[in-house]
């Protein structure tokens, strides 16, 4: 019996392997940084080419990103692996989750997160998992007969390439991280959870009050990520403008910047997620003037019109939004400006529309997301009043996307002939490199394709601005000292 058992816990160690698979965004990206750490800490060994289990960190935001959380894990659980599902999606709706899709073999909240290790060997030894009851007691998105189809019996399940090697150190209650994937950008949370009551969102629902992480934990963390070859953190949060509240300093994100920026082999800080009712002049000032702070300002404006953002419990008006961003460009004249703007909320009048069109036409944004609306399940927007047709939000989408895609491409017409400071991220042969400078955040915004010769990834050249393609920048290495 003793030898029996010895040879099956040999086996079981050689087939502990699992895939993790990240939808969503950055925050989910550092969660299944965690999940891997605690894992491989557990004994698992992450392999995408023939997993045990695969794990997919779904998203739960909207109604799009919920059906592909859907038809990843259908997908997943096509390619004969068991399956787990995880992240936002996951936490939201637990056991109805687990209801609607059989061929999950588990869903797991994010209290099961510090115990993966254990919950993986349950799934794989083939004990039951009780799923938890949903955060949001509302209608999951319905899994139609055509989306279940979708789930191939043959499918590839995505991989994240090679898993370079390197555990980051426990920091307090933090845990363990692992990069899943090279390169000199990684993301650094600042935070989990949200305190603001927005009518159209349901992440508070699922992801609880706003918890700060301490700064000596992000120092540290800071260090070990740029001990990694990381050259650029960008700090991510669901709003990093209330960073420190909960510790009792409203300042603590002004003080936290410069000593990050200061941390050896990082070169670029750069701040996600601001909300605009709460940016005060001393972070300005920080975010725009400090050396090695990106001055990048990724605003949360989500509409211009006030009487429309007084019914998504939000602040501000076009002459309050221009204000802010003129007061931004006297302190930074060539910094970056990204938002994203709902379309079709709930009693949004033609005149309203017209608003925010004026007010983007005069904003000088570098980059413009355009989204229409839908209905969150448990949210108060969705028994508001006034819904419009979806014919009209399509209308509206359509309209100011056009109007978007025209004014960006203006926006980055305007810096030819300017110089920017480039962080060079992959060579693509023939003398030219790709990259992004200062005002353009990781995936969410635009490119620099820079032109010279012998330059390496997470270096940062200054380069200047000769041509550009939408939203997308050419730039040239300048000869001579």
């Amino acid at each position: 019996m003793v030898a029996n058992s010895r040879y099956r816990r040999a086996i079981m160690s050689s087939r502990r392997t699992a895939s993790l698979i990240t939808l969503g965004c950055a925050r989910n990206e550092v969660d299944s940084e965690e999940l891997a750490a605690r894992m491989e800490a557990a004994g698992w060994r992450l392999d995408d080419d023939d997993p045990d289990v695969v794990i997919v960190n779904t998203c739960g935001f909207i109604d799009s990103a919920k059906k592909d959380s859907i038809d990843t894990l259908l997908e997943a659980a096509g390619s004969g692996a068991k399956v787990v599902a995880a992240g936002c999606m996951a936490e939201r709706y637990g056991k109805e989750l687990a209801e609607a899709l059989p061929e999950a073999s588990a869903v797991i909240s994010f209290d099961d997160y510090t115990d993966i290790g254990a919950r993986l060997d349950d799934v794989l030894e083939g004990r039951a998992l009780v799923p938890h009851s949903p955060r949001d007691r509302r209608t999951l998105l319905p899994i139609t007969p055509v989306e279940r189809s979708s789930g191939a019996a043959h499918a590839h399940i995505p991989g994240h390439g090679e898993l370079p090697e390197g555990l980051a150190p426990a920091s307090g209650p933090r845990t363990l991280r692992k990069r899943l994937s090279g390169g000199p950008v990684a993301s650094l949370k600042l935070a989990s959870g949200c305190d603001r009551r927005c009518t159209f969102c349901a992440i508070p629902a699922f992801r609880g009050a706003y918890v700060s992480r301490r700064p000596e934990e992000l120092l540290a963390e800071a260090a070990w990520l740029a001990g990694e070859g990381v050259k650029e953190l960008v700090l991510v949060s669901e709003n990093s403008t209330s960073y420190g509240k909960d510790l009792g300093d409203l300042r603590a994100l002004e003080k936290l910047l410069p000593e990050l920026a200061a941390t050896a082999g990082i070169e670029r800080v750069r701040v996600s997620y601001l909300q605009p009712a709460e940016l005060r002049p001393g972070l300005i000032d920080v975010i725009a003037g400090t050396e090695g702070i990106a001055p990048y300002f990724d605003l949360s404006f989500q509409h211009a019109s006030g009487p429309v953002l007084r019914r998504m419990r939000r602040f501000g008006d076009p002459r309050r939004f221009l204000d802010l961003l003129e007061t931004v460009r006297d302190r930074a004249p060539e910094a970056g400006v990204r938002s994203n703007f709902i379309v079709g909320f709930p009693g949004e009048t033609e005149a309203e529309f017209a608003e925010l069109t004026g007010f983007l036409e005069e904003a000088r944004l570098d980059v413009i997301g355009v989204f229409g609306y839908s209905d969150e399940d448990g949210t108060e927007a969705a028994k508001l009043g006034g819904h419009l047709d979806q014919d009209t939000i399509d209308e509206r989408v359509a309209a100011l996307t056009e109007l978007a895609e025209e004014l960006t491409a203006q926006r980055a017409e305007e810096r030819i002939g300017t110089e920017i400071e480039v962080l060079i991220e992959e060579d693509l042969g023939d003398g030219g490199y790709e990259g992004r400078a200062a005002h353009q955040g990781p995936e969410v915004d635009g490119s620099v394709t820079v032109q010279g010769i012998g330059l390496v990834p997470g270096q940062i050249v200054r380069a200047t601005v000769v041509d550009a393609e939408g939203v997308d920048l050419i730039a040239r290495i300048k000869a001579g000292p």
